[in-house]
């Protein structure tokens, strides 16, 4: 990709989140609730959708929520015996236009983190190095029902270091089935996508899917993520990985008081 076509995308990627954001102000209600969410999980072995980012091991992952329509969103991702896998602050902005869509800009900086052999007077030794990335993401989801969605995302990530891919680019588009009953107490979240990845000069088309069962008003679930590749030109990528993971998920909400 050229550098001036990674230009243009960038002004496209600004232009569109100025105009966002300007409706949003339009928009915003003073009694809007805060929120507070997180959740815990345990895999068996940890994906990223990039594939380079891959831990390929058991791992750990906290996510946090915090805020209203501007919300803090920051991940933190561990080998599951302690070793640093990547850290992400998501800074997220939700632009609501009622009923039907739901409109999301983000940025991000993060560190990936990957542990090295060096060479000492003594031998030689781990050591744990971090890669640093900034990046920005637009969300568009349209509902055609209250648990049923279909959308779009874009993800642009930039590495500063020189000895790492430079510019990734990351286009989804999704499906979101939030509430399926199965009982009166348990349902599933279905989540199947297709997207293309770009990192520098290579790319692919991948397909994933995420399928979640949980009990009502109960913490706990169990979830199993499936990623297939369909063409690719990145080295990095596996025909086909998967993974299963048990989840503690907590929600709370607040309303300014008048």
């Amino acid at each position: 990709m050229t550098k001036n076509l990674i230009k243009k995308t960038l002004l496209l990627f600004v232009l569109l989140n100025l105009n966002f954001l300007a409706f949003s102000q339009m928009t915003e209600s003073s009694k809007e609730v805060s929120h507070f969410n997180g959740s815990v999980a345990v895999t068996n072995n940890g994906i990223s959708f990039i594939p380079t980012f891959t831990l390929g091991k058991p791992a750990v992952i906290f996510d946090l929520s915090m805020g209203k329509r501007l919300s803090f969103d920051p991940q933190f991702r561990f080998a599951l015996e302690g070793k640093p896998w990547s850290f992400i602050f998501w800074w997220r902005y939700k632009l609501i236009k009622p009923d039907k869509f739901l409109f999301t800009m983000g940025a991000h900086p993060a560190l990936a983190f990957s542990t090295v052999t060096i060479s000492t007077d003594g031998g030689s030794k781990e050591i744990i190095m971090a890669q640093r990335y900034l990046a920005g993401e637009l969300s568009l989801n349209y509902f055609l029902a209250k648990d049923i969605s279909i959308g779009s995302y874009y993800l642009y990530a930039h590495c500063f270091e020189k000895d790492a891919p430079g510019n990734t680019h990351f286009l989804t588009f999704n499906a979101t089935f939030s509430s399926i009953n199965l009982t009166k107490q348990f349902f599933i979240r279905f989540n199947p996508q297709f997207y293309y990845l770009r990192i520098d000069e290579n790319d692919g088309f991948y397909f994933s899917s995420s399928l979640t069962l949980a009990r009502r008003n109960f913490p706990i679930s169990i979830s199993a993520l499936i990623n297939k590749t369909i063409q690719t030109s990145i080295s990095a990528s596996k025909d086909f990985v998967w993974n299963a993971s048990l989840i503690y998920s907590f929600k709370h909400n607040y309303v300014k008081a008048q």
